[in-house]
């Protein structure tokens, strides 16, 4: 079971630094978040979910 938690997380985790590099942020804005994905998996994507930068295509 935490081997599948740990798999979701991670796919999670990469659609979220995907999406954080393809925003229209500013380039240390992007270091940081993805840092903080990167660094507290669970905490960061939550945070970033609700808070992070979009990517410009959602803005269009």
């Amino acid at each position: 079971m935490e081997f599948l938690f740990g798999i979701i997380l991670l796919a999670l985790d990469i659609w979220a630094i995907i999406n954080i590099v393809g925003s229209g942020a500013s380039t240390m804005g992007k270091v940081l978040w993805v840092l903080g994905v990167l660094i507290f998996p669970l905490v960061g994507f939550i945070v970033w979910f609700f808070a992070g930068p979009r990517s410009a295509r959602a803005a269009i």
